[in-house]
């Protein structure tokens, strides 16, 4: 577990010295969420209703924008080579980097959330059970991200392919969240939404090092 461990602070380091990653993320997102009552007019009632799920939207196209992260230097410079040849199985290396991507990712976005939840006049019984979600939910677009970017790896621009492939995949995980934060906005229980999105990001915790893992050794050979 230390080489796991240790690609992981790895990728932390270079994602905060080469900067543009985890910041390009959130400042996508907090504009977006910014940018809605000024499309949609300042009317509190609208905004409250539809907070949720620009919230999600949101945070979905932020994490899409730094998938071509995750393998494509790696990629290019050789790492990925050595990494298919090291003692850690490649799938362990591609959770390594989910959880780096994740948490310059994701975790920013969990905690820049409340502050937009304000922007969009959500109600104040919202902003835990939102948070909560995102919690349970942004694990998942950085786990089926993965297997986008494993499939466009060593690929010119790929970018664009990579979002194609996984917004199907990232459909479910959208539909959820907001449904949570709508029930909690309405006063009715989030729980059940809750436990799915869980559910969707424990599925996902196994299979898409497999599935990213196995596209990764196609692109290498």
């Amino acid at each position: 577990m230390r080489a796991f461990w240790a690609l992981a602070r790895r990728d932390l380091t270079l994602a905060f010295r080469t900067g543009g990653g985890g910041a390009l993320g959130v400042a996508f997102f907090v504009i977006t969420a910014v940018l809605v009552p000024f499309g949609v007019g300042p009317k509190p009632d609208l905004l409250s209703v539809i907070a949720p799920g620009m919230l999600w939207i949101a945070a979905l196209l932020a994490c899409m924008l730094t998938l071509d992260r995750l393998f494509q230097a790696d990629v290019e410079d050789g790492s990925m080579d050595l990494l298919a040849l090291s003692p850690l199985a490649l799938e362990l290396a591609v959770l390594a980097k989910c959880l780096a991507h994740w948490l310059t990712t994701g975790l920013p976005l969990l905690i820049a959330a409340p502050v937009m939840a304000i922007t969009l006049s959500m109600p104040g019984e919202a902003y835990g059970p939102m948070v909560l979600a995102l919690a349970l939910g942004t694990p998942a677009l950085s786990l089926i991200g993965a297997i986008g970017a494993g499939l466009t790896a060593g690929m010119r621009r790929g970018g664009v392919l990579t979002a194609v492939l996984v917004l199907p995949l990232y459909v479910p995980t959208l539909i959820l969240g907001a449904l949570a934060g709508n029930a909690a906005a309405s006063g009715l229980d989030p729980s059940p939404y809750l436990m799915l999105l869980g559910a969707i990001t424990l599925a996902c915790l196994p299979l898409c090092p497999l599935v990213a893992a196995a596209a990764l050794r196609l692109a290498l050979r």
